[in-house]
């Protein structure tokens, strides 16, 4: 089967892709106890409309313009089978203690007026579509990894899982840090390809490969929606 990362493929990377096997730690298949990890799907990475990339980052260099918006259709789809089905969904988001450069460049680091804090906080809310349920966990973040500076791994031992399906941005940024500290402790990653998203298309397609090859399962969304049917 075709994979998105192909055409970005040299004829020596085919080679080797064929010669060496795959090292993921999800190596065996996902476990019987998953949850559902949305990253960073807050209202800046989207915009007010779809638009052309180019245009969009004018407004908000955090936009990932049309990206977002195809994927926006299959992130909805997948969180209500994961509602549907009652599995835990956890939302990592942005801390707001800890501003973005762009924020810091935007405003010369000048002290924000009241209208200039609305408008920042605005921005990281999580997008209206994938309002976190009042059951559901949000936890905010200030790197790239989900992992660090949250309490991650420890909610998701107490929660007994095993298997992180995976959906959100960017997918060579904070989705890639994420597989791979979520690969370092030992959970099975599922990244859900329609699903995940990014500003450049070559890093989007290398980020997928990579982690299929190394951190874990990069899926179609139509399986992963039979591996929650399948555990419930």
């Amino acid at each position: 089967m075709p994979r998105i990362w192909d055409r970005f493929l040299t004829e020596q990377d085919r080679v080797l892709d064929a010669t060496l096997p795959r090292v993921a730690a999800s190596d065996g298949g996902p476990g019987r106890s998953p949850a559902l990890l949305l990253i960073d799907l807050y209202r800046c990475v989207f915009g007010a409309s779809c638009e052309p990339l180019l245009e969009a980052i004018e407004r908000d260099p955090l936009n990932c313009g049309p990206a977002g918006w195809r994927s926006l259709p299959f992130i909805r789809e997948l969180l209500g089978a994961a509602r549907e089905v009652g599995i835990p969904v956890i939302h990592l988001t942005h801390s707001e203690a800890v501003p973005e450069p762009w924020a810091r460049l935007r405003y010369r680091g000048l002290p924000l007026t009241s209208a200039e804090n609305a408008r920042e906080h605005d921005r990281w809310r999580i997008l209206d579509d994938l309002t976190p349920a009042i059951d559901e966990i949000v936890l905010e973040k200030s790197s790239p990894s989900g992992f660090q500076t949250t309490p991650l791994a420890a909610v998701l031992h107490e929660l007994k899982v095993d298997t992180l399906v995976v959906a959100g941005e960017s997918t060579s940024g904070c989705v890639r840090a994420t597989v791979v500290d979520g690969s370092t402790n030992r959970f099975k990653m599922m990244i859900v390809e329609d699903c995940v998203f990014d500003r450049t298309e070559a890093s989007h397609a290398i980020g997928l490969y990579d982690m299929h090859r190394k951190y874990g399962d990069v899926v179609p969304l139509r399986e992963a929606i039979e591996y929650l049917h399948g555990n419930h």
